[in-house]
């Protein structure tokens, strides 16, 4: 048996914000113990026994969850092993950490990547029915017209069917380049790169740059860094609300 300790000690430990701020949770009853509601802050628990829950996801001392953001450069592939020796993912983090990608991104595409595991946020993340924004930067060979423009944010036939809607851009030229902000709900393979090819376009580059409210920020490939404890309370309460702040490659 462990040593008994107040709840919002416990709560900040396992990195959900710092001890105010999971005073705040307490009190603001989302916060359960064995099943019920605790708004006490001298509550005391066992760590090993009782059962917390936050916003009704189980948090643990143990469950030793850990995020990273990372920049994947081009010519990694984002799997945990590859049969053909390519660099992945997982060669850019600590190699003592367990951790998953969540999501793909193309190996000739960069940006960001989360590794996760949390198997639970992953699945939000990556399920349809959360409609999670993916955000990127598009580098597109010559100048699209506004009809293609116009076919791209409505909609356009791939082999496996019309897309959904997008959000699209024009953020500026370079001589015969244009680059796009694209912002996408979906996340069939290699989707932003046939949206531009079946409206007469050839991609250059692509750079994820945001997956929900999580920004690349200044991250540089090949670099990475965790996910702060307010990230991730972040990312569940968009969920907890039925919302999240915002595609795949």
């Amino acid at each position: 048996m462990a040593a008994p300790v107040r709840l919002q000690v416990f709560l900040a430990r396992v990195g959900l914000g710092s001890r105010r701020a999971c005073e705040q949770l307490v009190l603001g009853g989302r916060v359960r113990v064995n099943g019920e509601v605790v708004r006490q802050l001298g509550t005391k628990i066992d760590p090993e026994r009782d059962v917390v829950e936050v916003d009704g996801r189980r948090v643990s001392a143990v469950t030793g969850f850990r995020y990273y953001l990372v920049y994947k450069p081009v010519g990694y592939v984002t799997t945990v092993r590859d049969p053909r020796g390519r660099p992945t993912v997982m060669d850019l983090i600590p190699r003592d950490v367990r951790v998953y990608p969540v999501g793909r991104l193309d190996i000739d595409s960069e940006g960001l990547v989360l590794l996760t595991n949390d198997g639970q946020l992953a699945y939000r993340l990556m399920h349809p029915r959360y409609g999670v924004e993916k955000e990127y930067r598009v580098l597109v060979e010559g100048r699209l017209s506004d009809q293609a423009l116009d076919r791209l944010r409505r909609g356009v036939v791939l082999d496996d069917g019309v897309t959904s809607p997008a959000r699209v851009d024009v953020l500026g030229r370079e001589s015969d380049r244009t680059w796009l902000r694209v912002v996408l709900h979906e996340g069939r393979k290699r989707q932003i790169r046939r949206m531009i090819a079946a409206v007469g376009g050839r991609v250059e580059r692509l750079v994820r740059v945001r997956l929900g409210p999580l920004r690349i920020g200044k991250l540089r490939p090949g670099q990475h860094r965790p996910l702060t404890p307010v990230e991730v309370q972040t990312l569940w309460q968009g969920w907890r609300h039925g919302s999240t702040d915002g595609g795949s490659d």
